[in-house]
């Protein structure tokens, strides 16, 4: 069985890639990487490196050949996901991949939240696919928040917008382990999981639990949407992005990030990681 991760050089990407290794030989796991400078320490180990950027259908099909099992990571690049999530099932149904699991976000089909629409749209591209399919509907990292783990530190503040609402974030690596598992075993084909942390979060516990790692006090600094912005903007962060991290922050005020199924410790069979062990390491 060859298994393939895409972005296999990337935070999510390589957590998987290092797990997988755990309980798969080397030769038998494709990372699929723009940069293969960047993936040298993965063939170092043993791993297949090949280089098939997420808009370039003809290097997909050549990286996709002979695999069996494929994890699509999600694009960064919002606004251009569909399109080259596309690419990637096409190339894959072309090679004659037996399954993909993708990394979706939560309840794509349903949340107003403002990342869900590419997503959603590539669940029914696969859905379309005719190739089994398991569907990561991932929660929020908890690794995002380093910027305002920074902020803490030199400030003595953490600012946002999300006002009470709360996150159930949980790290990479937990997320990473559950696509792994999913990857290895066919009771998880056809499946849909919604992950997310165990325990949903305020940013005032944010903030009190930033105070007990730093050893001083940090305050939640509570603003809105139109405030944080501005902030951002006076910062030299562009309009659009700007817009956009204000836009996720209502989101999360509205309860779009909070939900705790369960699916993501089951998966990995432990506790998700607590947020004081995750800030910790940030």
């Amino acid at each position: 069985m060859t298994i393939a991760v895409t972005g296999a050089t990337g935070h999510l990407g390589r957590h998987v890639i290092d797990t997988l290794l755990t309980t798969q030989a080397p030769a038998d796991i494709v990372a699929i990487v723009r940069n293969p400078d960047k993936a040298a320490p993965l063939a170092e180990l043993g791993v297949q490196v090949r280089v098939a950027p997420y808009t370039d259908t003809t290097a997909l099909g050549e990286a996709l050949a002979g695999v069996d099992r494929l994890l699509l990571i999600s694009s960064s690049e919002v606004g251009q996901r569909f399109a080259q999530h596309k690419n990637v099932i096409d190339a894959a149904a072309a090679a004659g991949v037996r399954q993909i699991a993708y990394t979706s976000v939560l309840n794509a089909t349903t949340t107003p939240l403002i990342l869900a629409p590419e997503h959603k749209a590539t669940e029914e591209y696969l859905a379309a696919s005719g190739i089994a399919t398991t569907l990561l509907r991932n929660g929020w990292y908890t690794e995002n928040y380093a910027g305002l783990v920074a902020e803490a530190r030199e400030h003595g503040t953490v600012t946002a917008a999300a006002g009470e609402g709360r996150v159930a974030s949980a790290t990479r690596a937990d997320y990473a382990a559950a696509a792994a598992a999913v990857l290895q075993d066919d009771s998880h084909l056809g499946k849909t999981y919604e992950l997310s942390g165990d325990v949903a979060w305020s940013f005032a516990e944010f903030a009190d639990t930033l105070s007990e790692l730093l050893g001083r006090p940090v305050r939640y600094a509570s603003v809105t949407p139109d405030e944080l912005a501005a902030t951002l903007t006076a910062a030299g962060v562009p309009a659009d992005g700007a817009g956009f991290a204000a836009a996720l922050d209502a989101d999360t005020a509205a309860g779009y990030l909070s939900e705790t199924t369960g699916d993501l410790s089951r998966l990995i069979g432990r506790p998700t990681t607590p947020l004081a062990t995750a800030l910790a390491a940030l």
